[in-house]
């Protein structure tokens, strides 16, 4: 049995290096979309 070949040592941070990009994204707009809210319950 062979041991991975050369395209695992790019593909696979690849897709880990997009899943960080697009956690980071998408976590960054739900953070911002709550402290829009409270800051609509402060105002209020």
């Amino acid at each position: 049995m062979e041991g991975p070949s050369a395209a695992h040592f790019i593909f696979i941070p690849a897709v880990l290096l997009i899943g960080l990009v697009l956690g980071y994204v998408m976590g960054g707009r739900s953070a911002r979309a709550e402290l829009e809210k409270r800051k609509r319950r402060v105002r209020e």
